[in-house]
């Protein structure tokens, strides 16, 4: 399948589907707990970032990583880039920051497969990865040389997100999730 027959497929799509080098795959449903984090995050992020050139979106939009084929929904994103203003309406290119609440199902792609397309992304500087199982996030964050280094969280500590200059509490990002 062509990028373009992806796209007139997802026009009339009832659900969500991911383009990975000429193969299109259903996303599965979430859970409550998996939604909570996630508006949870995102009023954080929606928040930090109002009145600036930054944007952040949850869920429907897609990013698009041309230099390996892909069009993925990641849960969470934010862009800084003016380059992404022109193309909104279907789809970003240069994210600074994307998460991915981990569900069983997809951890093992959040982690492998769809990190390693991530980091193709030169604009992308922060990749969260939260646990809807237990008080646990992994940021992996792009150091000055240009590699990937590992921050994780658990309990009650605070999360760094230094793209948007952002501490959030453990006890935050979980809220009303157990």
């Amino acid at each position: 399948m062509t990028p373009e027959e992806y796209f007139a497929g997802e026009e009339i799509s009832p659900i969500r589907r991911e383009y990975i080098r000429g193969k299109v795959y259903a996303m599965s449903g979430s859970t409550p707990s998996h939604n909570m984090i996630a508006l949870n995050l995102a009023t954080l992020l929606r928040k930090q970032v109002r009145g600036t050139d930054c944007y952040a979106f949850v869920q429907d939009i897609k990013v698009r990583i041309e230099t390996v084929d892909v069009f993925y929904y990641p849960d969470l994103t934010v862009t800084c880039d003016p380059r992404d203003q022109q193309l909104m309406d279907s789809f970003i290119c240069y994210p600074s920051l994307i998460v991915e609440v981990l569900s069983p199902t997809t951890e093992a792609f959040d982690r492998g497969d769809k990190f390693a397309d991530y980091r193709q992304i030169e604009t992308l500087q922060e990749y969260l990865v939260i646990s809807q199982t237990r008080p646990y996030v992994e940021c992996f964050r792009r150091n000055d040389r240009g590699r990937w280094e590992l921050y994780s969280y658990q309990d009650q500590e605070q999360i760094l997100l230094t793209t948007l200059n952002l501490q959030i509490d453990m006890a935050t990002l979980y809220e009303d999730v157990w």
